[in-house]
């Protein structure tokens, strides 16, 4: 008899185990339970801030709860990084992560406070896009060429901005510097709207900026667009050069924004994340709004973005090596 109950008891502990164990089940089976939060290291009006608001209005349609953007700019793209890193692991805060985030900015530091690879985990990429050369409508440029001859012979008078020390456009223009040979001051900004501005009036008079942010103002002559980063053309502006095209043989770069949530975030909430995050951008709303800002959408999964994460950061690893950048 007491064999009978010990079975018993033996054998409604594993049911219990397994229901506990069971996907959808257990503690969270109805994650997102509440609003999520999503952490962008831009300011508003920013290349990144303009896709992640995207991002977050088409995610909030598919998951079921509202996304609430939290911008928290500053250290380099870094302090966004870091408060997402320092979250509970529990699904209600991811972090939308440029590149300038993860594969760019922690080169530049000596002491980076985030380890993407140790700190974060990746949910995946949302977006793959290029960069933009500008120039303000205020100066006489109006090719690649005339820049370079123009910093060449004026070495230390051209003023390049950027939205952030770390940024793409900080980086970017770092290799352009480089592979040209020319000396131009950079100027960081709090954002990229900030920096526009200052290039719409003329205070600095070029920019590498993402074309998500950059679209409008070219199209509203605002700023005027000299080259593309991409290997070929932007089919919003297919008569803009690529700045191989324009004389910088050899020069490309393309960007790309992901989803990322504090290392320990249990993988069932982020194959829900995954899932619903690859809905919102390919969403006729989601598609069509991310491609009008010249971005493409391109989600996959979180092994995908961990590989790109990892390649990209070996990539501007060695880029900043031999530009001695460095931003502390």
């Amino acid at each position: 008899m007491a064999m009978d109950v010990a079975k018993a008891v033996r054998g409604a502990c594993a049911v219990l185990l397994c229901a506990l164990w069971l996907p959808g089940s257990g503690a969270g089976a109805s994650y997102p339970e509440r609003p999520i939060r999503m952490i962008v290291p831009q300011a508003v009006g920013a290349s990144t801030d303009n896709v992640a608001r995207i991002v977050a209005t088409a995610l909030t349609r598919e998951i079921g709860q509202q996304v609430v953007v939290d911008n928290r700019p500053g250290g380099a793209l870094q302090l966004g990084m870091e408060l997402t890193a320092k979250a509970p692991a529990d699904g209600y805060t991811i972090g939308y992560a440029p590149i300038g985030a993860l594969a760019i900015a922690p080169h530049l530091m000596r002491k980076p406070p985030v380890n993407a690879l140790r700190d974060l985990a990746p949910v995946g990429q949302t977006i793959t896009g290029h960069m933009m050369l500008l120039a303000s409508p205020q100066t006489p440029f109006k090719t690649v060429r005339e820049v370079i001859d123009y910093a060449k012979a004026n070495p230390g008078k051209l003023f390049n901005a950027s939205s952030s020390n770390g940024s793409p456009g900080h980086i970017g223009f770092e290799l352009f510097k480089s592979m040209t040979r020319s000396q131009i001051v950079h100027v960081p900004y709090k954002g990229g709207a900030a920096a526009i501005t200052d290039l719409m009036a003329g205070r600095v008079q070029v920019m590498l900026e993402g074309l998500n942010s950059a679209t409008g103002h070219v199209q509203a002559g605002r700023a005027r667009a000299l080259a593309v980063t991409g290997p070929q053309r932007s089919p919003v502006f297919p008569g803009v050069p690529t700045m191989t095209e324009a004389g910088v043989a050899g020069y490309v770069m393309t960007t790309w924004h992901g989803v990322v949530v504090p290392i320990g975030t249990p993988r069932r909430l982020v194959n829900v994340l995954n899932a619903n995050i690859g809905k919102a951008v390919l969403s006729a709303e989601g598609k069509r709004r991310i491609l009008a800002l010249g971005s493409e959408p391109l989600p996959g999964t979180p092994e995908e973005f961990w590989k790109l994460v990892r390649d990209d950061s070996r990539k501007w690893a060695e880029v900043i090596r031999q530009a001695n950048a460095k931003i502390d």
